[in-house]
């Protein structure tokens, strides 16, 4: 099975793919895909858009995970990320995979036993869970594939002793 995580945002998107074979995972790819703040709003979420689907081609995932907004006291940068969130849950039904979303929280929680850790805490599990053979800069890349983890826990297709606690 192949899941695919996402990290919306309008700057930055991360993508993870994870490979799911009985109780084994593996990393199969990650990035970002990055748009410019100068640009309007409808091409950057057009960026997003192609991105994904292009990765979704070329990895045929089984199932996407989205991680859902983080509701902040900006309430206009909230309704942006709406619209990351949206092209990206369009490009995931489209490619025909199934679709569930994850809250910041329930993410951290399964991935480093706190739902409350830092993006270095989420990186660095990341790291330990599936290597990555490359190192990110952007934090996105890690935190997308914490999604794809988190998938793998709550769907029933991954039980081992570091997702321990964590449930819905």
């Amino acid at each position: 099975m192949i899941i695919f995580g996402i990290d919306p945002g309008t700057a930055i998107t991360g993508y993870g793919v994870i490979t799911m074979k009985g109780n084994t995972f593996g990393w199969i790819d990650s990035g970002v895909i990055q748009t410019t703040a100068t640009l309007p709003l409808d091409i950057r979420l057009e960026i997003i858009y192609d991105g994904l689907v292009d990765m979704m081609r070329r990895h045929t995932p089984d199932h996407v995970a989205i991680e859902e907004a983080f509701y902040g006291k900006n309430v206009r940068t909230t309704l942006v990320l709406g619209h990351a969130r949206g092209v990206a849950m369009l490009a995931a039904r489209k490619s025909g995979a199934s679709v569930t979303e994850y809250s910041p929280r329930e993410i951290k929680k399964v991935v480093t036993g706190n739902g409350n850790a830092a993006k270095e805490q989420v990186a660095y599990m990341v790291k330990m869970l599936v290597a990555p053979p490359a190192q990110h800069d952007q934090t996105d890349a890690y935190d997308a594939l914490a999604v794809a983890l988190c998938d793998a826990q709550y769907g029933g297709r991954l039980s081992g002793p570091w997702n321990s606690g964590a449930g819905r």
